[in-house]
């Protein structure tokens, strides 16, 4: 069986790590799989970046131009939505004709156009289209919030500034239905939170929408030695550390407002803590949260690999993600792997991830004072080794490579018309 796995990215972005992970877990469990991506970032050999050319780079600028255009020349939401208007034709290139399966990711901002995606369906080959967001089944958004445009037709879209009935969110989404009406796309959310979602679509009624996690190695995220942690990272030994970080730290959809007023409230709300507590932060623009934060703060930047973010998670006490936007969060289930407890908002996927009081905290949904509860009742309330133990069986169970190798391979056998 040979399946061939596109993405815009091999490793920047949570749906390229995503993609990349199931790529080595499909070749561990006896799949010859390959990655096709518009930017490769390592040397690996399953990996096969698009040919070199000029016009991979006009793609992505012709695409923001027309949305650009389209949103009167305002560059509000500009990276919010995606039109596929231009991308490379795949169907030409050996790794495709090769292929038995066609398993595609995120493919935005240039990698594909609805046209392309249109041959592919039409190629006959069976397709399967993990959804990391919303926007294969929607108009032009990647999360459509509040908007239940989707349901029918899109339309007076929020996300442009001057909506109309028939905009550009309505002209997309009939472009959408006319790709996908030459074959059968087989849909994979990665959390029953956006297999719903999708489910209530237009554009997907009667298509095959059914939930596989993501993929995660759990024998390389697992618990560590905490001081030999920290010794390593060369933070203190002595504190309660609180985690928190993003590719980002300023982009407001990974909730940095709501985390920094969480942590003013924790330090009124529990005086007892005093001079125990530290935040560490990874990401870019992580030192720029020591002026906002009532706390010390140690920042460590941008980490590069996976081995050393285990380090970062067995570091630490417990990790925070107050995001706004999420589907089901790479960077929880890793802490969970290693036995770090998770504090999350109570929104899109991460209600999936994180038992409630048993292996973590979920919190009330924008709610920066139940946010600071959850930290306070993992560090000061709940039992920890059991939390750990729960956080780390819970990994297992869900994300564990086998686990979701085998239901893709399952998925990838049930298609009709396989060969």
């Amino acid at each position: 069986m040979k399946i061939l796995i596109v993405n815009t990215s091999e490793r920047i972005g949570g749906a390229a790590v995503a993609a990349h992970r199931l790529t080595d877990a499909l070749n561990k469990h006896g799949v010859k799989a390959k990655m096709l991506v518009r930017d490769k970032q390592t040397t690996g050999v399953t990996t096969i970046p698009l040919p070199t050319s000029w016009r991979r780079r006009w793609h992505f600028l012709w695409e923001r131009f027309v949305i650009w255009w389209h949103n009167g020349f305002s560059r509000k939401n500009l990276f919010a939505v995606d039109i596929a208007n231009a991308g490379t034709d795949i169907t030409r290139l050996p790794e495709f004709k090769e292929a038995d399966l066609i398993h595609l990711h995120w493919i935005n901002q240039g990698m594909l156009s609805l046209d392309n995606i249109r041959k592919i369906v039409a190629s006959g080959k069976p397709v399967v289209w993990t959804m990391h967001d919303m926007w294969p089944c929607t108009g032009i958004c990647h999360h459509a919030r509040e908007c239940n445009g989707f349901h029918g037709q899109c339309g007076q879209c929020f996300y442009l500034r001057f909506p109309k009935d028939k905009d550009l969110s309505y002209k997309v989404l009939a472009k959408k239905r006319q790709a996908y009406a030459g074959g059968k796309i087989h849909f994979v959310t990665c959390s029953h939170w956006l297999e719903k979602l999708a489910k209530q679509s237009n554009l997907l009624a009667g298509s095959d929408v059914r939930t596989i996690h993501n993929a995660l190695n759990t024998s390389l995220f697992q618990p560590a030695d905490r001081q030999e942690a920290r010794r390593h990272l060369d933070l203190p030994a002595d504190k309660r550390l609180i985690l928190f970080g993003s590719v980002k730290i300023t982009d407001k959809r990974k909730g940095i407002d709501y985390f920094v007023e969480a942590c003013h409230r924790l330090v009124k709300k529990a005086p007892e803590l005093d001079g125990q507590l530290g935040i560490v932060v990874f990401g870019s623009g992580a030192s720029a949260l020591a002026e906002l934060l009532p706390l010390p703060v140690y920042p460590l930047g941008y980490i590069q690999g996976e081995q050393e973010m285990t380090h970062v998670y067995n570091a630490v006490d417990l990790y925070a993600t107050p995001s706004l936007e999420e589907n089901l969060p790479n960077t929880i289930a890793e802490a969970m792997a290693c036995g770090t407890p998770c504090v999350g908002f109570n929104i899109g996927g991460i209600p999936e991830m994180i038992d409630h009081r048993i292996n973590g905290y979920v919190a009330a949904y924008r709610n920066a004072e139940d946010f600071a509860q959850g930290i306070h009742w993992i560090l000061q309330e709940a039992d920890g080794e059991s939390l750990a133990i729960q956080a780390r069986k819970k990994a297992i169970n869900a994300y564990s490579e086998e686990s979701v190798a085998r239901q893709y391979i399952r998925l990838y056998e049930e298609i009709p018309h396989y060969s």
